[in-house]
Protein backbone atom coordinates (compact mmCIF):
# COMPACT_ATOMS: atom_id res chain seq x y z
CA UNK A 1 0.00 0.00 0.00
CA UNK A 2 1.33 3.75 -0.34
CA UNK A 3 1.41 6.20 2.83
CA UNK A 4 -1.94 7.63 2.40
CA UNK A 5 -3.30 4.07 2.84
CA UNK A 6 -0.72 3.43 6.15
CA UNK A 7 -2.00 6.94 7.54
CA UNK A 8 -5.17 5.80 7.21
CA UNK A 9 -4.12 2.43 8.70
CA UNK A 10 -2.90 4.24 11.45
CA UNK A 11 -5.58 6.20 12.37
CA UNK A 12 -7.61 3.46 12.71
CA UNK A 13 -5.10 1.95 15.42
CA UNK A 14 -2.82 -0.23 13.44
CA UNK A 15 0.69 -0.61 13.36
CA UNK A 16 2.32 -0.50 9.58
CA UNK A 17 5.91 -1.15 8.71
CA UNK A 18 7.52 -1.01 4.90
CA UNK A 19 8.63 -4.17 3.74
CA UNK A 20 11.96 -2.51 2.42
CA UNK A 21 13.32 -2.00 5.78
CA UNK A 22 15.67 -4.26 6.63
CA UNK A 23 15.35 -4.17 10.45
CA UNK A 24 13.49 -7.20 11.63
CA UNK A 25 9.94 -6.32 14.02
CA UNK A 26 10.56 -2.48 13.19
CA UNK A 27 6.96 -0.85 12.95
CA UNK A 28 5.21 2.66 13.41
CA UNK A 29 2.01 3.54 15.25
CA UNK A 30 -0.29 7.08 16.04
CA UNK A 31 0.07 7.90 19.69
CA UNK A 32 -2.81 10.07 20.21
CA UNK A 33 -3.02 13.16 22.18
CA UNK A 34 -3.02 13.49 25.81
CA UNK A 35 -2.26 14.35 29.01
CA UNK A 36 1.13 13.48 31.44
CA UNK A 37 2.31 14.63 34.89
CA UNK A 38 5.05 17.07 34.39
CA UNK A 39 8.13 15.24 34.95
CA UNK A 40 11.18 18.11 34.32
CA UNK A 41 11.81 21.20 35.63
CA UNK A 42 10.97 22.78 32.01
CA UNK A 43 7.69 20.71 31.41
CA UNK A 44 6.67 21.82 35.06
CA UNK A 45 7.42 25.83 33.92
CA UNK A 46 4.34 25.16 31.56
CA UNK A 47 2.06 23.23 34.59
CA UNK A 48 1.09 20.17 36.92
CA UNK A 49 0.17 18.61 33.73
CA UNK A 50 1.58 18.78 30.10
CA UNK A 51 -0.82 18.43 26.77
CA UNK A 52 0.66 16.97 23.92
CA UNK A 53 -0.70 16.71 20.29
CA UNK A 54 -0.60 13.04 18.59
CA UNK A 55 2.54 11.89 17.06
CA UNK A 56 4.13 8.72 15.00
CA UNK A 57 6.67 6.69 17.46
CA UNK A 58 8.45 3.77 16.03
CA UNK A 59 9.86 0.52 17.20
CA UNK A 60 12.96 0.31 16.74
CA UNK A 61 14.88 -3.07 16.02
CA UNK A 62 16.37 -2.99 19.51
CA UNK A 63 13.27 -2.51 21.02
CA UNK A 64 13.29 1.13 21.84
CA UNK A 65 10.88 4.09 21.09
CA UNK A 66 11.30 7.33 19.18
CA UNK A 67 9.14 9.78 17.75
CA UNK A 68 9.27 9.43 13.82
CA UNK A 69 8.93 11.51 11.01
CA UNK A 70 8.72 10.30 7.64
CA UNK A 71 11.44 10.55 5.02
CA UNK A 72 10.50 11.55 1.59
CA UNK A 73 10.96 8.09 -0.10
CA UNK A 74 8.84 6.71 3.08
CA UNK A 75 6.11 8.96 1.16
CA UNK A 76 6.38 8.17 -2.00
CA UNK A 77 7.20 4.20 -0.96
CA UNK A 78 4.61 1.74 -2.11
CA UNK A 79 5.83 -1.08 0.02
CA UNK A 80 3.75 -0.54 2.91
CA UNK A 81 1.93 -3.17 5.35
CA UNK A 82 -0.15 -3.25 8.02
CA UNK A 83 1.91 -4.81 10.84
CA UNK A 84 1.03 -7.95 12.29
Amino acid sequence: MDFGQALTALKSGKRVSRSGWNGKGMFVYLVPAGVYPARTDAAKTIGERVSYNPYLAIKNVDGSVSTWVPSVNDCLAEDWEVFV
